[in-house]
């Protein structure tokens, strides 16, 4: 009898699986930190026998080549793609057995990448679910735009080719088993749901219901900035990433902590934003531990940059050392955690702001008070409304275009406070006067607030 284990990793908005029979097991796309997959492997009581990727990937350090050097598994990689390791490439149609009456079957599924691969696990002959990486996702595909920007509207014919190709080759009752698209920017739109089959992608999918024509332009039309880190990934993918390092960082002082700060090197907070905003470093920056960490702080931290980490526990620091190592930012500085008040030095004092809902910023502006309103949400989010009169920069590029921010107290919002935390924490480091706005953006309508529409106007 056949099983599939499902791995799921909130923070990046990914899933790995391990499936396959009594005995043995197939990996696939597997995460940078693998202890946790050979402990779901022993749990199963099973070997684990091969690793297979999807594709190269643009949004984690895959931990695959690694786990098959631990664990002496074949390490199964479309041929097409480029990598400087020894592995088993994979073409169309090749078959592998995973354990008795189980086996694997790959079908080249380019559009994603050029080289991108689907794996369908078969047990006695009848196909049962289908690996689909960023080819077939909820609802949706992976996004065509990660390669190169001139092969883009190419690789987006070929996503629809592609997920046409598996709902004529799979039966309706095939599950169908994503890597993205659970709130990964590697989906071409935010997919909903957790599960899904072909016979539901057959009647749901934009891509199997739409022609080719307006799937391509809907697709293009749809897609929203690339995180910045991701241009990072696919070169360490091709070139093996190393084995991570969770052992703990070095324990920093007050006096380490401000000096790390005075060197330019980044202190990030991951405490949560009412704690952080309650009492905090100045100069420190608030990216909480329960969100979507890696992604925000990978995309924002200048590439190699030193991060000292502060939180309430070990634990806490632990978490977000894993969460980090899945994108590349190995070995933290250093780290401290719990009062605040032993993270400055004796005579100096944690810095503060205050935090607010929209009801409260529609009283003020009706008393008249000259503040600035920032919205940092995405484009395509803005796109469906804003507050009027608000300045917008996305938060990812707030960094940089600080300066563009008027003067006065800037009220800084997202769609539901966590984003408005980064950003209201990086203004106060810069030394503006800031309110983080932690409401649903919602409740701006509700409030009153005067709100722009999708074309700009009241």
């Amino acid at each position: 009898m056949f099983f599939v284990d499902t791995l799921e990793y909130e923070g990046l908005g990914n899933r790995s699986y391990l499936a396959g029979g009594t005995d043995a097991a197939v990996v696939v796309d597997p995460p940078r930190d693998i202890d946790q997959v050979i402990a779901a492997a022993a749990r199963r009581g099973v070997r684990i026998a091969f690793v297979a990727e999807t594709h190269v990937h643009n949004d984690y350090v895959t931990g695959g080549l690694e786990l098959a050097r631990v664990t002496g598994a074949r390490y199964l990689v479309p041929a097409g793609a480029h990598v400087s390791f020894s592995r088993t490439p994979v073409v169309d149609g090749d078959t592998v057995s995973v354990d008795e009456g189980v086996t694997l079957r790959a079908i080249a599924t380019p559009g994603h990448t050029p080289h991108h691969t689907s794996y369908v696990l078969t047990e006695d002959g009848r196909d049962v679910a289908a690996f689909t990486g960023g080819s077939l996702l909820i609802g949706t595909v992976g996004r065509p735009d990660l390669v190169e920007p001139r092969l883009t509207g190419e690789l987006a014919r070929a996503q629809h080719a592609s997920a046409h190709r598996l709902a004529d080759e799979l039966e309706d009752e095939v599950a169908v088993l994503p890597t993205h698209g659970f709130g990964s920017f590697c989906s071409s739109s935010q997919a909903e749901g957790d599960a899904t089959t072909i016979g539901k992608e057959r009647s749901a999918n934009l891509a199997l219901t739409l022609d080719v024509d307006a799937f391509v332009a809907q697709t293009l039309a749809g897609l929203d900035d690339v995180p910045a880190y991701y241009a990072h990934m696919g070169p360490a993918n091709a070139a093996g990433p190393a084995p991570v390092d969770l052992t703990p960082p070095e324990r920093a002082d007050a006096e380490e902590i401000a000096s790390r700060l005075a060197a330019g090197e980044w202190v990030v907070d991951l405490r949560s934003r009412t704690a952080f905003a309650r009492g905090h470093v100045a100069g420190s920056f608030n990216f909480e531990g329960e969100g979507k960490l890696a992604t925000y702080l990978a995309w924002l931290i200048p590439w190699g940059k030193p991060v000292t980490l502060l939180a309430d526990t070990p634990a806490q620091i632990a978490d977000a050392q894993r969460e980090l190592a899945r994108v590349g930012i190995d070995r933290p500085a250093a780290a401290a955690t719990g009062d605040p008040a032993g993270w400055v030095r004796s005579g100096e004092r944690l810095a503060s702001f205050p935090r607010a809902r929209f009801a409260d910023l529609a009283d003020v502006r009706e008393r008249g008070d000259d503040v600035v309103v920032l919205d940092v949400r995405r484009d395509s989010e803005r796109a469906d409304g804003s507050i009027d009169g608000s300045v917008h920069i996305p938060v990812h590029e707030l960094r940089g275009r600080i300066g563009e921010v008027p003067d006065g107290v800037v009220w800084v919002h997202c769609a539901g406070g966590m984003r408005a935390a980064i950003a209201a924490s990086l203004l106060d480091a810069a030394g503006r006067a800031v309110v983080a706005v932690d409401d649903g953006f919602d409740a701006a309508a509700e409030a009153g607030l005067p709100l722009a529409g999708p074309d700009g106007t009241d």
